[in-house]
């Protein structure tokens, strides 16, 4: 009998362990993502509707749909710890432009808790024939491990990022583009996941760009200075994502 005390007792502070291991992890994790980058006040303007843009907001997050009718639509997917709608005048000036996007919206701001959040995104919007999925940072990264089993889009598009899966077989258009002062992109790791892209890759380095200027969000931790604002970053790259979707 006494035996049997001793293993009960083992047992009862072994799950002891277990579930304040279980609560210093969550509890650890949540103090982890309740510190991420905040969108800067000025872009609560470029979620709204007016001009030729109409902001729509869905389950996964915002619409920014073109006045005209387009053949074109990119979900994107943003960077790890960011407000997502720090996105949002990449993604108006893209609408401006003719393209559909859809900013999503990730739990706890990490793309790494919703891999397949682009599921069901497309059928929303019948009419878009040609769909791209993109993502800043970390959101990239996960926009590729999603597409590694999902079909029907045409191509990734990549801001400060890397193609994580083996992806060379895949009939996909890659767009890779990446600020010259970035200092928080791992160059080796970019250099060696290149190989995982389909053959139809294109890179552009803007010049005097870093790694959060695709966002308004303000300085991230270990980036490079820029020679360049935000603005005119954005302005770079929205001009560099037409053109690849043009010549698609």
């Amino acid at each position: 009998m006494k035996k049997i005390r001793m293993k009960n007792k083992k047992i009862f502070w072994a799950l002891i362990a277990v579930v304040l291991v279980l609560l210093l992890s969550v509890g650890a994790f949540g103090i982890y993502a309740g510190f991420y980058y905040h969108a800067d006040a000025s872009v609560e303007s470029a979620c709204q509707s007016y001009g030729e843009v109409e902001v729509k907001t869905l389950s996964v997050g915002l619409a920014f749909l073109p006045e005209r009718d387009t053949a074109n639509g990119l979900i994107f997917y943003p960077g790890a710890k960011v407000e997502y709608i720090a996105y949002a005048p990449l993604m108006r000036s893209l609408a401006e432009q003719g393209v559909l996007c859809v900013l999503v919206d990730m739990p706890c701001n990490l793309a790494l808790l919703d891999l397949d959040a682009a599921k069901d995104v497309p059928a929303q919007f019948p009419a878009v024939q040609n769909w791209y999925l993109g993502g800043h940072s970390l959101g990239g990264v996960c926009a590729s491990i999603y597409l590694e089993n999902a079909d029907g889009y045409r191509g990734l598009i990549l801001l400060a990022s890397y193609i994580d899966r083996d992806l060379s077989s895949k009939p996909l258009s890659v767009l890779s583009i990446y600020g010259s002062e970035d200092g928080v992109l791992n160059r080796e790791q970019y250099a060696r996941k290149a190989s995982n892209s389909p053959a139809d890759r294109k890179e552009v380095i803007l010049e005097g760009g870093c790694h959060a200027g695709f966002g308004y969000y303000g300085v991230q931790k270990g980036d490079g200075t820029p020679t360049i604002d935000t603005a005119q970053q954005i302005a770079e790259t929205v001009r560099e994502i037409v053109a690849f979707l043009a010549e698609r």
